[in-house]
Formats: C-alpha cells, sequence, structure tokens
C-alpha cells in the first residue's frame, strides 16, 4: 500500500473553527460533481418528446452515465495508489464541460447516450477520488461527518439539479440547460482548485506497493466489504428504479403535472439534505446495521404510497425512499472506508463501480418492467431490492479502531464479536 506525505496539517482532521467550512466545500464540490446526473432526470419527458423515445428507451440513455461512472470506478480502484488526489479530481470535472456541453446539439439518442456514457466516465472519476481523499484526511471521529456531509451534497444536487434543469428546459429550452451545466462543472472545478490548492496536498511516495490486482483480491476477501458492495448495487438499483420512471407517472393523468411542476416534486429531497448529515451521528450512536435497517425502513414504508393515484401521497412516498436511501446511502459509504484493511482509493472504487452497476441494471430491468408491466410492478421491483439490502446488512459486523504506528491516523479493525 502507497504511504502518504502531508506538507501541511490537514483541515478535514479534528473539531475545529472551521468544521462548518469543511462540511460546506465537501458538499458543494459533490453538488458541482454529479449535478448533470441527476438534472438530466428531472427532464426526462421533455427528451423522451424531443427524441421520440419510449420512457424505457430514454431512461436507459439518460441513466447510462452509471456505465460509465462503473467503468470508471474501476480505472481508479486499479490505478488507485498511483494518482494524485487533487490533480485527478481537478481534472475530472474540467474535463467532465466537454461532454455535457456536447449534449446541447447531440443529434440522435445514440449520440446522447456515448456522450451521457462520457459524463460518467469524469463524474465517477472525481467522486470515487473525493472520497478516497476524505477517507485518507479525516480521523475516525470526523470520517462519519465528512462522508455524510459529501453525500449530503449528492442530495442537494438531486433537489436543486433537478429544479435546475426543469426550470431553465422550461423557459429556454434544452440546449441551454446542457449548456449551463457544463458551467457548473467548470465552477466546481475552480472551487477544487483553489480550496484543495490551499488545503492538505497529498503527495504520494515512490514506495513499491501490492500490485492492484492483489489488492482487489485483498478486499474482496474482506467479509465485510463483499455485501457492502452488494448493497451499494442494491441501493441505487432502488433509487433510480423510483426516481427515473415516476417521472412518467406525475406527467401523465390524473396526476398530470407539467415540465415545471415535475421539478419542483422534487422538493422531497429537501429534508434529506438535513437528515443525511446525521447519518455519521447515527453510527456512532447505535452501529452500522441498526442504523442501515432504519433507514431502509424508512424507504420502505415510502413505496406503498407511490401506487396510490394522488399527488400528496405519490409526495410523501418519495420524501420518504429519498431520505432513507440517501441516509443507507451514507452510512454504507463510510462503512467501506472504514473496513477496508488496505487502499482506500481502491476499496471505495470497487464499492462505486458496484454502486453505479446496480443504476445500469436498474434503469435497464425496471424499464422493461414499467413499459411493459406497469408502474405497480416496477415499485415491486423497487423494494425486492430494498429487501435484500437488508438481509445483507445482517453481514455488517460492528468494528473496532486502532491507531496506525508509523501515522498515528486511526485505522479500522474487525471487532471480535461474531455475525450474528
Amino acid at each position: 500500500m502507497t504511504a502518504y506525505s502531508r506538507h501541511q496539517a490537514p483541515p478535514l482532521r479534528g473539531h475545529h473553527a472551521g468544521a462548518l467550512e469543511r462540511t460546506i466545500l465537501i458538499g458543494l464540490i459533490a453538488f458541482l460533481t454529479v449535478v448533470d446526473l441527476f438534472g438530466t432526470q428531472a427532464i426526462l419527458p421533455a427528451l423522451a418528446r424531443s427524441y421520440g423515445e419510449t420512457p424505457a428507451a430514454i431512461g436507459f440513455a439518460v441513466n447510462a452515465t452509471t456505465m460509465g461512472m462503473a467503468v470508471a470506478c474501476l480505472g481508479v480502484a486499479y490505478f488507485s495508489h498511483r494518482i494524485n488526489r487533487r490533480r485527478g479530481i481537478l481534472i475530472s470535472l474540467t474535463v467532465l464541460a466537454i461532454p455535457t456541453a456536447l449534449l446541447a446539439i447531440a443529434p440522435d439518442l445514440a449520440t446522447f447516450t456515448v456522450l451521457r456514457v462520457a459524463q460518467g466516465l469524469c463524474m465517477a472519476c472525481a467522486f470515487t477520488l473525493t472520497l478516497a481523499y476524505l477517507g485518507e484526511h479525516c480521523s475516525a471521529t470526523d470520517a462519519g461527518g465528512a462522508f455524510a456531509a459529501y453525500i449530503t451534497g449528492n442530495v442537494a444536487s438531486n433537489l436543486f439539479g433537478r429544479l435546475l434543469a426543469a426550470g431553465l428546459a422550461e423557459h429556454l429550452g434544452l440546449p441551454v440547460t446542457f449548456l449551463s451545466l457544463a458551467g457548473l462543472n467548470l465552477l466546481g472545478a475552480v472551487i477544487v482548485y483553489v480550496w484543495l490548492t490551499q488545503s492538505a496536498m497529498v503527495t504520494a511516495r515512490d514506495e513499491p506497493g501490492a500490485p492492484p490486482l492483489s489488492i482487489w483480491a485483498e478486499h474482496l476477501r474482506n467479509p465485510l466489504l463483499r455485501p457492502s458492495f452488494a448493497i451499494g448495487f442494491c441501493i441505487l438499483f432502488a433509487f433510480i428504479g423510483t426516481f427515473t420512471f415516476v417521472n412518467f407517472v406525475l406527467v401523465r393523468e390524473p396526476i398530470a403535472l407539467g415540465q415545471m411542476s415535475l421539478g419542483l416534486v422534487y422538493l422531497v429531497f429537501a429534508p434529506s439534505i438535513v437528515t443525511t448529515l446525521l447519518a455519521g451521528r447515527a453510527v456512532q450512536r447505535f452501529g452500522t446495521r441498526p442504523t442501515f435497517w432504519g433507514a431502509l425502513a424508512v424507504a420502505g414504508l415510502g413505496l406503498p404510497l407511490l401506487v396510490v393515484p394522488s399527488l400528496p401521497a405519490v409526495l410523501i412516498g418519495l420524501m420518504l425512499i429519498g431520505v432513507g436511501t440517501f441516509f443507507a446511502q451514507a452510512t454504507a459509504t463510510g462503512f467501506v472506508s472504514h473496513a477496508a484493511t488496505t487502499d482506500r482509493g481502491s476499496a471505495s472504487g470497487l464499492y462505486l463501480a458496484a454502486y453505479f452497476s446496480g443504476g445500469l441494471v436498474g434503469s435497464a430491468v425496471l424499464g422493461q418492467v414499467f413499459d411493459r408491466f406497469g408502474w405497480g410492478a416496477c415499485v415491486t421491483g423497487v423494494g425486492i431490492s430494498l429487501l435484500i439490502a437488508a438481509l445483507l446488512a445482517v453481514r455488517l459486523r460492528p468494528m473496532a479502531e486502532k491507531p496506525l504506528p508509523e501515522t498515528g491516523r486511526d485505522v479500522p479493525t474487525p471487532a471480535p464479536a461474531a455475525v450474528p
């Protein structure tokens, strides 16, 4: 495993006066990294009309980002020990603006799909490297809060990114929407350049490390990481299945919302911005498994409401699913970083590859279910995915922490308690 030196004290370690600023910056970087992923989902009906495609076809094209994200996560996991975190995040966000801008002139759905895959490659590189950066710069005490802040930025992207995209598409058209999202990507690159330059710079030492594939094998042998990877798959499978195809339900009778009103629906993510920040504290107080099960229970309560032909009922259901799945994702993401026994960047890459693969499979499988059997069958598929995740969580046993002698950092090790 490659070690890292620090030229100045990491700002993400310990509790200090800049904790609020740190949280805001982490969340903002997350927001600007994945705003393209979620913003485009709010304009699915408009895209379907523009390209003359079915919900399943346009849903798969829009969610093709997850294909690129899964591939990129594996790439980052393979080369993790060689990649300078800050430089990699900066380049990824800068290059991301290119395919985002080109979506404004995509002539057909095939081109649109390829550009979405390219977006996914860039987004996942930035996403994975940022998680690795946080894992390497946070103490065990602060790690939960830092990861929760990052996932909260994703929640905010779900909300404000969708509102922005829906408003721009309604009033200025699809091309302006994508050009605006490209501008946000560049803003993210600027923030990374300014903030990470002035904070802890992480530099890899030229020390020999284990071959990447042997590190992967070690992660896959880890009894704590294997179920975590599968859980990540199930979480995004359920989330994508819900928030992709509910758009088509909401624009049809009897609800029949317009494009701008459809964007306002995503205010259902507002509570998640607050609740997701509490994930780290919940894990510290109750443990990983109870916290995760509680989050999935909240999401499960929302499922029956999705099939009620009433806007208020659907909105409450979506709110509960958003709160539950984001809380579960924050819990699982932090757990992976702590459970890894070597190269946390590689572990995060494998987890996110599984996570985004779940999104791609979810859009493909549940898209066909939606087209052929309807919304009720699609919701049932979401419920099955959440149930599988809950069963897998049985294997996430508690962990104890001990300091790493050569660096003094806190590194988690499995606790002696047996798996129930």
